[in-house]
């Protein structure tokens, strides 16, 4: 199994040439709280989720062969890392502003702990190709539609755009490790349901504290509004339905769904000259 990553696509690492707002505006996404608060929960997810995944494509990397594979290996690892680093760092300011990021986190961090130490590697794999492509529509969006970072701080919407940028470079490298070792479609399936869920009830979980601890959990106009922005007639989510479920056919692949061009178009914003 070789890799599928379009020909000529580098994966590597960049460091943000900035530092994140200190302190962090409460509302910075366009003083909206649920919009605000379901990128921070999305957000504490990320150190412990992302240090998961590159623990489970290191368990198959000594069986893998193809030397543009083994190379996009190190590329994901290396953004992954970064993108926990930032993502803690993000999820200090939100200590700082007094939410209970320890709350949040030990709900995931227990549940990781379980994963690994009585889940077969594979299935851990399976769980990191499916958040990955989840991971993968929801960057797609971000890069396509201004609706999901239209008003917000600029300093967050680069973080978020950088972030997106890198998702979708490295969108199929632990897939491509799941295929050369399983490939085997059920399981794959069974991962994604899981990982499914398990992303909803911990970004919700997320959402509902910050809204609480900002007196608004009850507001009914901020819940309006929110729903409206993830799925009404314009909704940011609704696109999302198809491309999820492309991922339970059987021949599905990553860059099926292509958009290289938003990876040219943003190397533009990240990438010096001389790299």
């Amino acid at each position: 199994m070789a890799s599928t990553t379009p020909e000529g696509l580098q994966i590597r690492p960049r460091q943000l040439d900035f530092e994140l707002p200190d302190p962090l505006p409460r509302h910075w996404h366009g003083g909206n709280a649920f919009k605000t608060h379901l990128f921070n929960a999305m957000s504490v997810l990320f150190p412990d989720g992302e240090r998961f995944f590159i623990d489970s494509v290191r368990l198959f990397r000594e069986q893998v062969e193809d030397p543009r594979l083994k190379e996009q290996i190190r590329g994901f690892i290396g953004q992954e890392g970064h993108h926990s680093r930032e993502h803690l760092e993000y999820s200090e300011r939100l200590r700082e502003l007094g939410y209970d990021i320890d709350y949040l986190e030990r709900g995931l961090k227990r549940r990781l702990a379980f994963l690994q130490k009585h889940l077969p590697s594979k299935l851990q794999l399976a769980a990191t190709a499916s958040v990955e492509h989840l991971t993968a529509i929801m960057a797609d969006a971000l890069l396509k539609d201004p609706l999901w970072l239209e008003g917000a701080d600029p300093r967050m919407a680069r973080l978020w755009r950088w972030h997106a940028l890198e998702e979708t470079e490295h969108k199929a490298v632990a897939f491509d490790v799941f295929q050369l070792v399983s490939g085997n479609p059920w399981l794959r399936r069974r991962a994604m349901l899981q990982s499914t869920f398990f992303f909803t009830l911990d970004t919700t979980k997320g959402l509902l504290h910050m809204l609480k601890r900002d007196g608004l959990l009850w507001n009914w106009r901020v819940w309006r509004g929110g729903l409206a922005w993830l799925w009404g007639s314009r909704g940011i989510y609704r696109p999302l339905v198809r491309v999820y479920l492309d991922f339970y056919k059987a021949d599905f692949h990553p860059w099926q769904h292509d958009n290289l061009h938003l990876v040219q178009q943003y190397r533009g914003e990240f990438d010096t000259p001389a790299s």
